[in-house]
């Protein structure tokens, strides 16, 4: 039987790569040769054993790579296309993508699935592979454009999907205020997703100079440095009494707190982060529940069509989303690229992986 490398959960703290049965897509699947991935924050949740998957399942959940096997019934794609995968795989047919929601896919169920549309890493094998198994083939392969290249592309997976969905959840119209706390990858991506959705004023808020001035770049017209200065009271300031829209893309008690604070009266707070832990809503930055706000919360959309308009958006330019990338490693170092993301060393955002 062939083989192949692959970064296994082995149990809390263990991450290691093995090598284990390489698999064959069955009908209605394809097999991806992986060429590039990278390592998200709840692959580090997983590892420290935050968010429950079960030993033995290959991690990662952001493909780049190549069809190197189509299974029947796969059809309009070829062996050798150049293709992305978003990280979560709806199928299509089922009652929640029918309706509209198929970040919560059932995969063929008559219901609901809490979670359920992320499967890579999570419920199946996932990408940080030299081979994954894409589930709903048809529905989820999306060919790369001639003319971008796998490391322009690498963010739309996951990370740039799930920040754009911040703004969208959030219905952030044409003129309004928007503060985004948190500036690592997926905040990036919400400030710019933020500017493309029509605010006409973005704040980034963080505490590393050189996220801050990242944010700038993406789209932000005001950055604010929490370590310097009230923020909540700064940003009432700014937009004349609280923010249209605040983002929170930490996952942490703090920066949750800060960003419902921040927001006007029938503002809507738009939350990305992975809480690990017991949440609060503190009762009088809630207005004792009278103040009209909304919370959202978002599992990022994925699908073929999803994947095809990010990657028109990377394809204009507008944004440096190449820049998250920071650093790159083998797939024979995975261990050693999780040290790094999972303790932030070294100015780290984002690392690509390279079977």
């Amino acid at each position: 039987m062939p083989t192949m490398r692959a970064a296994v959960f082995l149990g809390k703290g263990q991450i290691s790569l093995r090598e284990v049965p390489r698999p064959e897509p069955r009908a209605g699947e394809a097999l991806i040769e992986i060429t590039l991935t990278t390592i998200c924050g709840t692959d580090v949740h997983i590892l420290k054993g935050e968010y429950p998957v079960k030993p033995g399942l290959v991690i990662g959940h952001e493909p780049v790579g190549r069809i190197a096997a189509l299974g029947p019934g796969v059809e309009g794609f070829a062996v050798g296309d150049r293709v992305i995968v978003g990280a979560i795989t709806p199928c299509g047919q089922c009652r929640a993508c029918l309706s509209g929601s198929s970040s919560q896919c059932a995969h063929g169920g008559d219901g609901y699935e809490a979670l359920g549309g992320w499967r890579f890493g999570n419920t199946i094998n996932g990408c940080q592979a030299e081979y994954v198994v894409v589930p709903d083939a048809r529905a989820n392969l999306s060919r790369i454009p001639d003319g971008l290249t796998d490391e322009e592309v690498l963010m739309c997976p996951d990370i740039m999907s799930t920040g754009f969905s911040a703004a969208e959840r959030a219905h952030v119209r044409i003129g309004d205020a928007v503060a985004v706390f948190a500036q690592g990858p997926i905040g990036l991506c919400a400030t710019a997703g933020a500017k493309l959705s029509g605010a006409s004023l973005v704040i980034g808020v963080d505490r590393v100079p050189a996220r801050l001035e990242l944010a700038k770049r993406m789209g932000a017209d005001v950055v604010l440095d929490d370590t310097q200065q009230d923020v909540v009271a700064e940003i009432k300031r700014l937009t004349g009494g609280g923010a249209d829209v605040t983002i929170e893309a930490l996952g942490a008690q703090a920066t949750f707190e800060n960003a419902l604070r921040s927001l006007r009266p029938g503002g809507v707070l738009s939350s990305l982060g992975v809480y690990a832990g017991h949440l609060d809503v503190p009762y009088d930055a809630f207005g004792a529940g009278l103040a009209d706000h909304t919370i959202v919360t978002t599992l990022c959309p994925g699908g073929k069509e999803r994947m095809r308009r990010l990657m028109s958006v990377v394809r204009g330019k507008a944004f440096p989303f190449a820049s998250l990338v920071t650093h790159a490693f083998a797939l024979d170092e995975i261990e050693a690229a999780y040290d790094l993301f999972a303790h932030q060393r070294d100015g780290v955002l984002k690392i690509a992986i390279r079977p």
